[in-house]
This record gives structure tokens, sequence and C-alpha cells, in this order.
């Protein structure tokens, strides 16, 4: 057993044990270092406050290992620019939603210029009759030209030439005798 402990008391007090146990201990303080930078680049890019990124970082710094781990349990699970990316894409996409309808009677998707649907022939918009521009279904003024839609326009009383009314009244009164 006395031996046991000479071996170990030789190996621990060898100058290549010693340089080992260096190595070892250069390798953790850069691990540490560079999980410490790791933290600081991923926050940056996943954090929007400055804030909570020096927090983080912080707390890598401070509690080696244990402090990236904490960060890495807590991040954000995308980007920033992924998130506005979607963000952009939703926006679009409800813009495109907003420019194109289906048509009531058959679903087709029709365009909001139509003014009738090319699938099923419902008339979907009326013409204005003095500009010919399209206008919704409810609109009683034409918005582009103030076209009143509701107003029936009565045509003016056509004169008759001179002679014409006295041979109509001529022609009427045989017919009541």
């Amino acid at each position: 057993m006395d031996n046991l402990f000479q071996t170990i008391n030789r190996i621990i007090s060898s100058p290549y044990w010693m340089l080992s146990v260096y190595v070892l201990l250069f390798c953790a303080v850069v691990l540490w270092l560079v999980l410490v930078f790791w933290t600081l680049k991923d926050a940056r890019k996943r954090v929007d406050d400055p804030v909570i990124v020096g927090v983080a970082v912080l707390c890598s710094l401070l509690l080696p290992y244990i402090g990236t781990l904490i960060y890495a349990i807590l991040r954000p699970a995308e980007y920033l620019a992924d998130a506005r990316e979607r963000e952009l894409e939703m926006r679009a996409m409800e813009q495109e939603l907003h420019t194109l309808r289906a048509c009531p009677s058959c679903g087709e998707i029709i365009r909001p210029d139509f003014l009738a649907c090319p699938s099923c022939r419902r008339p979907l918009r009326t013409a204005c009759p003095s500009c010919d521009r399209v206008l919704e279904p409810g609109w009683k003024l034409c918005p582009y030209c103030a076209h009143d839609l509701k107003a029936r326009r009565v045509a003016p009383p056509v004169e008759s030439p001179p002679g014409l009314a006295e041979a109509q009244q001529l022609q009427q009164v045989p017919q009541q005798q």
C-alpha cells in the first residue's frame, strides 16, 4: 500500500503532470471566454434590448459555464432578423389578401377592378355611366366624376313642329265620333 502512495506522489510531483494540469486549466479558461463571447454574439442577434444583452453576458462571465447554460435555456427561440422577416411576409400576405377578393357566387379569386366574375359571369359591380370607372355596389355618387347615380334624369320634352300638334288633334277628333 505504501508503494502505491509513493507512485501517486511521484506522478503528481512530476513536471509533466504539472504541465498537463496547466494546459487543462488554460483550455478551461479559453473555453469559458469563448462561451462568454458566444453569449454576447448570440444575444445581440436574438434580443433587442441592450440591458438584457448585458445581463446575459455578465451572467455568463460571473458564472463560468453555468451562466452560458442559463442563457441558452432562457434565450428567445428565433433571431430578430427572422422575426422581422416573418412579420414582413405576414404584412405582404395581408396586403395581397386585401387586394384579391373572392366571387360571392363561385368563390373564384377576382380583382377589385372586375365588373363581373370571369368564371360564373355574375355581375359584381357597375360602371359609372358618365366616366366608365368601376363603382362599388352601395355607392350613390361616383367619387371620380361626382355623377349622382340615384337621381333619375327625365328627358326634356321634345317640342313638336308647329303643324304636327294640329294634325294629331284632327286625327283624334274623328275617332271620338
